[in-house]
């Protein structure tokens, strides 16, 4: 098979799809990878290095996209990639659809078979191309949080840990998934006092057990949550539907109730965001204030740490990348139940019943167009 790894163009996006580790096992294999030219720069990849892994250096992404026959990338394809895709590739990336029914509609359009990494999944429900991200945002929300309450940001100008004889930042994180457990780790470790709630009930004992009194846990009650947001210095939104529009929990009528400078950080804008208020923004503006509230909403969080990044996400993804070369899409399809789930776009249908759910249009299953 033939790969083809592009540059990533969206703002300030630094990763890559493979690393030269990873293509040299490809190639190894009897695969050919194109890579394009600079594509690995941003995570401390070189073109050398991919040379010398096998990879053929390509100067356009033009190129790539007319030979290879599986496009890996890491965000969804930006305007000029789709004008690129063919009907007979598979394109395999994070693709975010549910809150963008314009996206969904150009991707449809390309006829290519699209799987996206946010809706690959185990039978447990587990999200193995997802976890790594999320733990990179978990864990980068509270250092944005930290760094937005300084008062030349627009904060409440207080420090997250605080002092002696002077009180902690006030955090309360909505969800207890992988985004919230990170988020968690890293406020508990920064000496803040934190809230976490969740419809989980196991998943907040399993919390408990853990940090004991040095956490407050809180059913997921709507009412319970309200009567949180005026002590808040902080609000972490990590709620997630696999593959489907984020539920919002903070309406504009809350933002009300809090003081001024207080930071909420949107974990979830890519699948639109759980906070009303929310829209996308970028590492070069990543911040935007609405009735005094510092809503940070980058939709691309672990760009900006894009080697952490990009060894956690290849880590994970590698060996499904594998089996798709190794195999192709019909069988790796019809054998890999986790993979089968991640099909989103098969020729110009939609396979995913989330993102169907969430733009209320029709879903067809992957089975019936593969047998």
């Amino acid at each position: 098979m033939i790969i083809g790894i592009p540059k990533e163009i969206k703002n300030q996006e630094y990763r890559v799809g493979l690393t030269p580790s990873q293509v040299k096992n490809l190639v190894g294999s009897g695969h050919q990878v194109l890579v394009e030219k600079t594509a690995g720069n941003g995570v401390g990849f070189d073109d050398d290095s991919y040379q010398i892994a096998g990879a053929v250096i390509i100067e356009a992404p033009n190129e790539i996209f007319k030979e290879a026959q599986m496009i890996v990338k890491v965000k969804e394809p930006q305007n000029s990639e789709l004008a690129m895709l063919q009907p007979e590739q598979i394109l395999f990336t994070y693709l975010h659809l549910a809150p963008n029914i314009e996206q969904t509609n150009n991707l449809l359009a390309t006829g290519v078979t699209a799987i996206a990494y946010e809706t690959v999944s185990l039978v447990n429900g587990c999200l193995p191309l997802l976890a790594p991200m999320s733990e990179v945002a978990g864990r980068m929300s509270i250092q944005a949080a930290a760094h937005h309450l300084e008062k030349r940001q627009y904060g409440k100008g207080i420090l997250m840990a605080g002092i002696p004889g002077v009180d902690r930042a006030q955090v309360l994180i909505l969800g207890a998934g992988i985004v919230g457990k990170n988020a968690l780790q890293m406020a508990i470790g920064m000496g803040a006092q934190v809230t976490i709630v969740d419809k989980n009930m196991d998943r907040l004992r399993d919390l408990d057990l853990i940090y004991g009194n040095r956490i407050q846990t809180a059913y997921a009650d709507q009412a319970a949550i309200e009567r949180l947001f005026p002590q808040v210095d902080v609000v972490i939104g990590g709620v997630l539907i696999p593959g489907g529009t984020a539920p919002q929990l903070l309406k504009r009528e809350h933002l009300g109730v809090m003081q001024d400078g207080v930071v909420i950080v949107d974990v979830a804008i890519d699948q639109g965001g759980c906070f009303e208020t929310s829209h996308a923004t970028t590492h070069d503006e990543p911040t935007f204030i609405v009735d005094g509230i510092v809503h940070y909403c980058v939709a691309n969080m672990p760009g900006a740490v894009p080697r952490t990044s990009t060894l956690g996400l290849t880590n994970a993804t590698f060996p499904y990348i594998s089996s798709l070369a190794n195999f192709g899409l019909r069988q790796v399809v019809q054998g890999n139940d986790a993979l089968r789930r991640g099909v989103t776009s098969y020729q110009g249908h939609l396979t995913c019943n989330a993102v169907a759910k969430s733009q209320h249009r029709q879903c067809m299953a992957i089975e019936d167009l593969i047998h």
